[in-house]
């Protein structure tokens, strides 16, 4: 059974070894353009993109697939190409890039998709950020067959997994991942041995439908007027990316990583309370109600350190304020 890949990030390499080591024969990669990356902004291949070359699978980067786009001249050829590359079934994850009908239909078996959620719960670009910050306590991975609309298609199976209390969008994407992986390859395989649709594709229902809009920058200045436990969720959600910040006397300092302490302060919302390395750095957030203690902190161009270690070489006391 030949399977074309199309995907761009570390989720999507992941699957794709997984779709090698188990043999199916990958015949070509699709993957989003190399992009500038690093302190010197040198051209970056995708993990996508670095580990078909590394099994000399062909790669195709068009930057888009519409052919009534700003690129029709591109997506054309990229048409071309999925035409005369021999293959059964084409896997998506995370790739970065809308697929029109006119390519979903192109594979014999269709198009199916690796999506990071328990659909229909967080449809979109972010689900893993999304339920992080959310509080959900599961989350999980859905493989569904790939229509026109936005995470729409009938699922083929469907897992869950628990949301720990201290996961991070980092620490939950490589949870989700390995397996999606796993469960893709059992749906290829159960293609496989069938030639036709094999699972009860099951249509999402109605009901329950979220969209985890795509992540932004703006979003991680932490406003201390929400509660500590707001807080604690979006440091871990936007963790490893683009990181929970505050500014205190004119300097942004990311946080990576904090939890609810008890009790509550009279000191205002951003109110550093107390900063040791026994107790981290406690700051008051809605208006005093509740705390957040920081464990975690990063100052500019500095390495992320331990609350204590962090400390010694950027003092913080009591009565400074962080704003947002």
């Amino acid at each position: 059974m030949k399977v074309i890949f199309a995907g761009t990030p570390e989720f999507a390499a992941t699957a794709l070894k997984a779709i090698i080591d188990a043999g199916f024969e990958v015949p070509l990669v699709l993957t989003q353009p190399d992009r500038p990356a690093g302190r010197g902004m040198l051209m970056h291949a995708s993990a996508v993109k670095q580990l078909a070359l590394a099994h000399q699978i062909p790669v195709a980067q068009p930057v888009s697939l519409r052919l009534n786009g700003k690129y029709p001249e591109i997506a054309q050829e990229a048409h071309e190409l999925l035409h005369n590359t021999p293959h059964d079934i084409m896997v998506v994850a995370a790739y970065g890039l809308i697929l029109p009908l006119s390519c979903l239909t192109i594979p014999r078996l269709g198009c199916i998709n690796i999506h990071g959620s328990l659909l229909p719960r967080w449809r979109g670009a972010a689900p893993i950020h999304r339920a992080i910050e959310a509080g959900d306590t599961e989350t999980g991975i859905t493989i569904m067959q790939m229509e026109e609309g936005l995470d729409t298609g009938p699922m083929l199976l469907r897992r869950a997994v628990t949301i720990d209390a201290h996961d991070t969008t980092a620490s939950l994407h490589d949870r989700l991942a390995t397996l999606g992986g796993d469960m893709v390859v059992d749906v290829l395989r159960q293609f496989a041995q069938s030639d036709v649709t094999p699972l009860s594709a099951v249509t999402q229902p109605e009901e329950g439908v979220c969209y985890a809009a795509k992540i932004s920058k703006e979003e991680a200045a932490i406003d201390f007027r929400a509660s500590a436990q707001v807080i604690d969720r979006r440091v871990r959600a936007f963790n490893p990316f683009p990181a929970a910040h505050a500014n205190i006397d004119g300097t942004t300092i990311k946080f990576w990583r904090a939890e609810v302490a008890n009790g509550d302060s009279k000191s205002p919302s951003g109110g550093i309370i107390e900063a040791s390395g026994q107790q981290g750095v406690l700051i008051s957030c809605d208006n005093g109600k509740s705390v957040l203690r920081v464990l975690e902190l990063q100052k500019p161009g500095g390495k992320r350190l331990p609350a204590q270690e962090f400390l010694q070489g950027f003092p913080l006391k009591a009565g400074q304020v962080f704003q947002s």
